[in-house]
């Protein structure tokens, strides 16, 4: 008989959550049938809205109302409540195995990695070379699930959302995303790269729209004004994250951090160049759509110098950033919108 009721629990940033739909989305087309829920926490749970796969989504504040013992006993035993037959972890942290074992869910997934994985029935080795898509997926296998090594995410803004982007875009023309923000200050491109970048962009005609939060407002505006031209449209903060991947499915194409806006892109296949500096593709996020491309800086010996990125280059140089130069990223650019211009 197959499961009723599955969970699946990631409560990190925003981009994990966006790398698990494809998970997701795999369990609805093998188990219809299926009462599918998912806990995502506060900043991210706009991504799953509307989603297909998705019957209820549960929102976890565990650094707000919710923090501490008193939210994870509470949470579990809602969840107890909901008599969940399986249990999907992706997410590696003490918390997240502790409250799937005390809600009592008889089958628990998780990965090697986590922090606690005697807490599950379940463990899956975590492949480190592995794209986090496939690893994600991976958890599929306790459930005799088949998975296929190309699965994309699918992110479903509303008929309210694209009437929001309609209010904000109301012209016609060829815009590019500009997403300069990141939580990691070492992973953000220098803000006078994203300036020369989008001078000679603007000067060959095209709309610049900038797509990031309300903490990556300030920054977008003064990228604007500097390059100065009239037809910049700067969204940060003004959107919900299914409204900005609705306003990146309308770009051309998004040159982006490695942060959320790469993911909500690859999302509505949207091609981005992605600008990888402190961290590093291999560890397994980057973009995989049909035309996205990354740009660095290979050959350093001091990257990658942390997992997610820091607030200080450790060495004080911050020349993966630095040396990946507005050409080179021109370059690519070019390149991509020379590509879909001959599939036309």
């Amino acid at each position: 008989m197959p499961p009723q009721k599955i969970l699946v629990f990631h409560t990190a940033f925003i981009g994990d959550i966006i790398l698990t739909l494809p998970l997701v989305q795999r369990l609805r087309a093998s188990l219809p049938g299926t009462q599918i829920t998912f806990v995502a926490i506060p900043s991210a749970a706009n991504v799953l809205e509307n989603h297909p796969a998705i019957n209820r989504i549960v929102v976890y504040d565990k650094r707000g109302t919710e923090a501490g013992l008193s939210g994870i006993l509470k949470l579990a035993a809602e969840l107890r409540a909901e008599k969940f037959d399986i249990a999907l972890i992706p997410h590696r942290s003490l918390r997240s195995a502790l409250v799937a074992w005390l809600a009592r869910i008889p089958k628990r997934v998780g990965f090697s990695a986590s922090a606690a994985p005697r807490l599950f029935t379940d463990v899956v080795q975590y492949d480190k070379n592995s794209h986090e898509i496939d690893r994600n997926l991976s958890l599929l296998r306790p459930l005799r699930i088949a998975y296929s090594g190309d699965q994309l995410p699918s992110v479903y803004p509303s008929d309210d959302d694209k009437r929001v982007v309609d209010k904000l875009l109301n012209r016609s023309g060829q815009f590019i995303g500009f997403a300069p923000g990141s939580v990691w200050n070492t992973k953000r491109w220098p803000k006078e790269h994203f300036i020369s970048l989008g001078k000679k962009l603007a000067s060959d005609g095209a709309s610049l729209v900038m797509v990031g939060s309300r903490q990556d407002a300030a920054l977008c505006e003064e990228i604007g004004f500097a390059i100065g031209s009239g037809g910049i449209v700067n969204a940060a903060g003004k959107l919900s994250l299914l409204q900005s991947a609705e306003l990146i499915r309308r770009c051309s194409l998004l040159i982006s951090n490695d942060s959320a806006p790469m993911h909500l892109a690859v999302a509505v296949r949207t091609p981005v160049v992605a600008l990888f500096g402190a961290t590093v593709p291999r560890f397994g996020f980057a973009p995989r759509g049909q035309h996205d491309v990354v740009a660095e800086v290979n050959g350093l010996a001091c990257r990658p110098c942390s997992i997610h990125g820091g607030d200080k280059c450790p060495i004080k140089t911050f020349v993966c950033m630095k040396d990946l130069k507005p050409e080179i990223v021109y370059a690519k650019v070019q390149t991509v919108l020379g590509t879909l211009q001959s599939e036309e």
